[in-house]
Order: C-alpha cells, then sequence, then structure tokens
C-alpha cells in the first residue's frame, strides 16, 4: 500500500542503551518548525531533553509535533543504563519495528525510519535475521532480494553483497546476482529517487578490475557479462570499474549510484564522505523505509555528544521518497 505523504513518519527505538533516543531528541528539535513530522515507538519514561507527550494514535503526532515531541509509549522490561546492553529488552525493540512496519504498511505511517540496532543482542535473543534490512524484507517485502542503498550528498552505493563474510561473500558472486540487484537497483532509483534513466557504475572485484584475468578472472568471467546482459535490457550500466578510482571526486558525477560487490567496497567510501550525513535506504519494500547510516554509539551513549545529523537526513529523505512515491502513482 503507496503510505499518503500526510501521515507522519515511525521512528523505531533502536537499542535503548545506545544513541537512539537521545538522536530523537534532537531530530526533533531541529525538524519541529519545519517538519516532516514523526513520532517514537519508544519508552516515554527514558527520554530526556525536550518536551514528550504520549499519543494513543499515529494520527495524534500532527497536533502536537511542534510543541512536543509525540511518542507511542511502549514500557521497556528493564530500566536502561546508557552503554550498558542488556538482552531482556530486545523483544522490545523488535516489536518497535514489527509496529512502524505495521503502521505504514495500513497507511498510518508515511514509512518507517529505523534507529539503530545492536545486533549481537538481538542474536543472543533469537533474532534470526542478520540484519534490519533481511528482516524488513521478510515483513514488507516484495518477493525479491533486499536491496540497501546508501546516500549522502556526493555519493550514493549499493552493495551486492550484505551480511556476510568477504569469503562467503565472494563465493556467492553470479553474474546472475549482480544483475539481479543491478536491476532492482535501477527500477528503485525511478520510483524512490525520481531518477529516470539511472546510471549504475558497477565495481571491479580485483585490483585494477582483474587486468583481463591476469589479477584474478571474477571480473572478466561474473562482471563484465552481468554489464553487458543489464546494457541489452536498456539499463545504463558501465564496468567493471577498477574500485581505487570509482569513487574519486572526478568519477563520482558520471554515475548515479555504485553497485560495490560486497559489504566494505560500497560502505568505506560513503562513510569516509559522510558518515554524519549517510542515510540507509531499502528499495523494494512495499512501504518507505530509511535509517542513519551509522550504529549504535555505545561509547558515548548518555554523554551528550550524539549528533542526530544522520537521522535528520534519514527522515527528509524518507518524507521525499514518500512524495516520489506518491507522485508516481498518480
Amino acid at each position: 500500500m503507496t503510505a499518503d505523504r500526510r501521515a507522519p513518519l515511525a521512528l523505531t527505538m533502536g537499542e535503548p542503551a545506545g544513541i537512539g533516543g537521545e538522536i530523537a531528541v534532537g531530530a526533533w528539535r531541529a525538524l519541529r518548525a519545519s517538519g516532516p513530522t514523526f513520532f517514537l515507538i519508544d519508552d516515554a519514561t527514558r527520554l530526556s531533553g525536550a518536551p514528550i507527550r504520549r499519543i494513543a494514535a499515529p494520527e495524534e503526532a500532527a497536533e502536537v509535533f511542534a510543541e512536543a515531541l509525540p511518542v507511542l509509549h511502549r514500557p521497556l522490561p528493564r530500566p536502561v543504563v546508557p552503554g550498558r546492553l542488556d538482552v531482556a529488552n530486545a523483544p522490545a525493540v523488535i516489536a518497535a519495528i514489527d509496529e512502524a512496519v505495521a503502521l505504514a504498511l495500513a497507511g498510518r505511517a508515511g514509512g518507517v525510519v529505523t534507529n539503530p540496532i545492536q545486533k549481537s543482542v538481538l542474536y543472543a535473543a533469537g533474532f534470526a535475521h542478520p540484519g534490519h534490512t533481511e528482516y524488513l524484507a521478510e515483513l514488507a517485502g516484495m518477493g525479491t532480494p533486499p536491496v540497501m542503498l546508501l546516500a549522502c550528498p556526493e555519493l550514493r552505493v549499493v552493495p551486492v553483497t550484505i551480511h556476510e563474510p568477504l569469503k562467503q561473500a565472494i563465493a556467492r558472486l553470479t553474474t546472475g546476482l549482480i544483475v539481479e540487484i543491478a536491476r532492482l537497483t535501477a527500477a528503485g532509483l525511478r520510483q524512490d529517487f525520481g531518477i529516470a534513466q539511472p546510471r549504475l557504475a558497477i565495481a571491479g572485484l580485483n585490483p585494477h578490475a582483474g587486468e583481463d584475468g591476469t589479477l584474478g578472472t571474477e571480473d572478466r568471467d561474473i562482471v563484465a557479462p552481468a554489464v553487458a546482459l543489464l546494457r541489452a535490457e536498456g539499463i545504463d550500466a558501465r564496468g567493471p570499474i577498477p574500485p581505487d578510482t570509482l569513487f574519486t571526486a572526478k568519477a563520482r558525477p558520471g554515475y548515479d549510484v555504485a553497485l560495490g560487490l560486497y559489504h566494505d567496497q560500497a560502505l568505506i567510501p560513503i562513510k569516509t564522505l559522510d558518515v554524519a550525513g549517510g542515510v540507509n535506504v531499502t528499495l523494494g519494500l512495499r512501504i518507505v523505509r530509511t535509517s542513519p547510516d551509522h550504529g549504535t554509539a555505545l561509547d558515548i551513549a548518555g554523554t551528550g555528544e550524539a549528533d542526530p545529523g544522520s537521522l535528520i537526513a534519514a527522515i527528509r529523505l524518507a518524507a521525499t521518497i514518500a512524495d516520489h512515491r506518491r507522485n508516481a502513482a498518480r
């Protein structure tokens, strides 16, 4: 279901011992006058630094947003100590994600913005998914692989393989997988970013993109055929491009998104460029979903040092994507 752009965005609590609550308050302070409007699914008793208003339903958020941070109060089983993880609170973290997705699917939330989770704690509580992206694909996917896109003003990247060991990721690379992720990426850029003819740059795997097989055959045998197939379908794809030059300031204006073949190949460049303002977007969902491009920052939780910039960017981008989807559906 395409959400009404007038519906507020749903923000999840994330790891309670991390900086999620602090940056949610910081985001509200920055956006209370201009919007976009959002509400937080969290334990209201643990929040401070701003006026807090408990709401009974998302529809109440718009009325109070200018004066207070709207919160759907969901009590945590255990008191939170900043920086100290507690597995007992993990089910509440997952429940907040579930509720936000359900509200978005029902059109009562314009999209979901997820605060960072601590995967190790969720795993200890029985969470069976590698991360947010894969879990959201199960809850609100379209029957296709989840596509994780990271965006900042200077760069967009997509990792073809996501949360898996490097050795396993390389072994799983196939021409078919690259083509599938590239197709989904192109469709996502058209739907969510309004780019009519997306330009895709696909990184090579080996140094110098393999030097025609002399530094590894994967680029010649796997990546190049994928690019050829994509171009035959009318998708503007190029590659394999040596990864040591793909992300330079001179190269970046030549494409709309770069596809890295494994997690760090894609994420290191964007986090180097703009770790404070990067946004994680899941393409191919029935709902809009964004997230800050950083972790739980347990080391600074409760110190007042947390920067809400990435969360603010994620909230703004979620609202923009919701508008693109609404306009495309007309």
